[in-house]
């Protein structure tokens, strides 16, 4: 027998239809991937949310309803989208809520107690998240503390210095002209009377272009998902896994400070008692939307659904005076179903 009849030397033909490449194939693969499920699936449900609280209350359509939503909507995103970067790595932010009240204390320790110019201010939120983002970032990566406990020490400290920052007081900026407008004005509503978004939704998508890009098209992202598949590996083939763990914190921490701008702007204010509890819509909002807790998937989009899920149905639920508490157990029941979800996805993505 020559070597050309050998059954073990002798390609296998793999048949046209069973190719990645082949017509058909890869769409129907891209359509029921877990990844892809998971996000049709998050649209849908937000879809059967809006149909649900529309017929449920009249008042869930009225357009500063709809406002009211896409502004909550905007500050969870933001923060959300903070955390899909270090969720992505296998890690987690439980400081995001707080060091977004703290960002915005700082905003007005700027503009308002120094009389500032606004692009100080804003430069100082931003550069004050970015700041606390690189000190968890050490935190975890050079002193190998877990991200749950470092973050977590992060957001009762960063809690007690906004507070003494601020003596414990609301820091307002009626003195800061045009800061309101950061938030609230609607460069969209004045080109197009008829659609009164405001800023902070075009400033949540911008954002959110902005990091699918850093995600998808740059050496950060590919670094971003890589620590979350494998951190060993990345580490073994020669890549200072510790520089680009404290980049992503460093990043993260920057896009808080956005939300800490978008809030301050929308209150008119920074309250230095707020923010502690929006680290779970956010991190709820990145779960929901198909990012993985184990680390290296996740999608931007996938995130801003979870974001808008969240906020429409805090917002519906508002409207059908469903009490506070109940609220909140609502919330933790979502967080406990999204991460099992998380979990079934895993096994799926496995036997495959």
């Amino acid at each position: 027998m020559t070597t050309g009849d050998n059954p073990l030397t002798t390609p296998t033909a793999t048949p046209a239809a069973a190719t990645p490449d082949a017509p058909g194939f890869s769409l129907k693969a891209r359509l029921f991937r877990p990844a892809t499920r998971q996000k049709l699936l998050a649209f849908a449900s937000l879809i059967a949310l809006m149909v649900f609280f529309s017929f449920a209350s009249p008042q869930f359509l009225q357009t500063d309803n709809l406002v009211s939503i896409l502004q909550s909507t905007a500050v969870n995103g933001v923060l959300a989208i903070a955390c899909t970067f270090v969720i992505i790595t296998a890690g987690i932010d439980l400081s995001v809520g707080t060091l977004m009240t703290f960002c915005a204390v700082m905003a007005g320790v700027v503009l308002t107690y120094m009389g500032m110019p606004l692009a100080l201010g804003i430069a100082a939120a931003i550069f004050f998240g970015a700041l606390a983002g690189f000190v968890s970032g050490v935190l975890i990566a050079k002193l190998k503390i877990p991200p749950f406990i470092a973050t977590l020490g992060m957001m009762m400290l960063l809690k007690g210095l906004s507070l003494v920052i601020s003596g414990t007081k609301p820091i307002y900026f009626n003195d800061t002209p045009g800061f309101t407008a950061i938030s609230q004005d609607s460069l969209i509503g004045d080109l197009i009377p008829s659609l009164p978004i405001p800023n902070a939704v075009l400033i949540l998508f911008l954002v959110a272009v902005a990091a699918s890009i850093l995600l998808n098209r740059t050496i950060l992202g590919r670094y971003t998902f890589a620590l979350g598949s494998n951190e060993e590996a990345v580490r073994l083939s020669g890549v200072n896994t510790d520089f680009w763990k404290v980049v992503v914190y460093t990043v993260s921490g920057g896009i808080c400070g956005i939300a800490g701008l978008l809030i301050a702007s929308r209150l008119n204010s920074a309250q230095p008692a707020l923010g502690q509890g929006y680290e779970l819509d956010a991190i709820a909002a990145v779960v929901i939307g198909g990012t993985s807790l184990s680390g290296g998937t996740g999608t931007i989009v996938g995130t801003i659904i979870g974001a808008f899920i969240m906020s429409v149905l805090t917002n519906g639920l508002r409207i059908l005076s469903v009490a506070q508490e109940w609220q909140t157990v609502i919330t933790g029941v979502i967080i406990i179903l999204a991460v099992y979800a998380d979990i079934l996805r895993r096994r799926s993505s496995n036997k495959h």
